[in-house]
């Protein structure tokens, strides 16, 4: 193969037809038909997200920022790195600049992203998008309406603990922990 291109990916689904089955204010249902590399048709229901950010905060003394957040669809509260959707035509740091300020009260002097990650390949083609953020300053949060959010901090020892206990189970949390520790020991490069 010469050039760029790419060779065509054998295990591709053509599309035969795409309907919305339902639409939110920020997600989108679609139930589409396909047809399988081996001749068959099936269908295939997946979600359309506009993507998301996760900011991982570390304060000076190396404490991390996190939260505590209840998420209607478990019926229960999670503790997370703030992190919220990308509105449309939003940057991604501009993104994890608002939702850390927003979500938390502080600002960054420097920004360092770690990378991104699909997290349901299943049924959803959203892409949370992980920064570092250092540098902290505190001011005031200016949290969304209906945001009730309990902010804390931790340690990095005390976040893995919780992590090997199930205590925290959220996934852009226990991914953007272990590429933090990976970073701070100088094994997780910065991506561009």
């Amino acid at each position: 193969m010469s050039g760029n291109a790419e060779a065509p990916d054998p295990l591709a689904e053509e599309t035969l037809e795409t309907k919305l089955v339902y639409e939110g204010q920020f997600l989108r249902v679609f139930e589409d038909t396909v047809r399988c590399p081996d001749g068959h048709v099936a269908p295939r229901e997946y979600l359309r997200h506009p993507g998301a950010v996760a900011v991982v905060p570390l304060l000076d003394d190396g404490r991390i920022v996190m939260e505590r957040q209840f998420r209607y669809p478990l019926g229960r509260s999670f503790i997370e790195f703030p992190a919220g959707k990308i509105d449309a035509g939003e940057d991604i740091l501009t993104c994890a600049q608002r939702e850390l300020r927003e979500e938390t009260g502080y600002a960054a002097r420097e920004w360092t992203y770690l990378g991104g990650f699909h997290n349901a390949i299943g049924y959803c083609d959203e892409k949370i998008e992980i920064y570092l953020a250092r540098g902290l300053t505190f001011d005031a949060a200016a949290s969304d309406d209906g945001e009730v959010l309990e902010v804390f901090t931790a340690t990095l020892d005390e976040l893995l603990g919780w992590i090997a206990t199930a205590k925290v189970t959220d996934v852009k949390t226990i991914i953007g922990t272990y590429w933090l520790q990976r970073f701070l020991a100088g094994e997780w490069p910065a991506r561009g």
